[in-house]
């Protein structure tokens, strides 16, 4: 009988030694759990910051995109405006040596009668 209660205390021993050892590992365990979980809440906190500041930064992109394709449609208004102002001048000038050639030609033709 001492030799059934000493196998039981050592089997005792062992499941105690076990449990302790399963008890350990799952302290272990927990550790790393709670760090990967500080983790995984500053990186999604991280995440919504970074979301905040790319809404912004679209955002801003978008203000400007819009401005700067008005600029683009004012200054391609602008210069074709211009050029038109551009053929007009140039008509107005061929018509205007074309005036005066014909003016000298009458003043040459009256100053020919003339004589």
């Amino acid at each position: 009988m001492a030799q059934q209660g000493a196998a039981l205390q050592n089997y005792n021993n062992e499941l105690v030694k076990c449990i302790e050892d399963l008890c350990s590992k799952r302290d272990e365990l927990q550790r790393q759990i709670m760090v990967e979980e500080e983790e995984k809440h500053k990186l999604q906190n991280d995440i919504r910051v970074l979301s905040e500041k790319l809404a912004k930064v679209n955002e801003n992109l978008a203000k400007k995109i819009s401005a700067r394709n008005e600029f683009d449609k004012t200054i391609a208004e602008t210069e074709a405006a211009y050029m038109k102002i551009l053929e007009s001048s140039q008509t107005l000038l061929n018509v205007l040596k074309r005036e005066s050639n014909s003016l000298k030609k009458n003043d040459s033709d009256d100053l020919r009668y003339e004589n």
